[in-house]
């Protein structure tokens, strides 16, 4: 079954659900797969990546050709 069956086939199942937690336990996973992997990062990870961008944002880069040399 292809992935637009399979949703349509899930959808039919939910219509048919009168359980109002069952109900909220669909709605809050699927809020929870959606989440922004950002808010799952430490502090620490979130602010090493906006020292990345700053350093991006102020012309500090590093083609990788370059970093290959470096490492090679």
């Amino acid at each position: 079954m292809d992935i637009k069956a399979s949703k349509i086939e899930l959808v039919k199942m939910i219509l048919n659900i009168e359980n109002d937690n069952f109900i909220k336990k669909v709605t809050d996973f699927i809020n929870n797969e959606k989440s922004d992997f950002w808010n799952e990062l430490s502090e620490s990870e979130q602010a090493e990546i906006k020292k990345g961008i700053k350093q991006l944002e102020d012309g500090k880069r590093t083609s990788f050709s370059e970093v290959l040399k470096k490492i090679s």
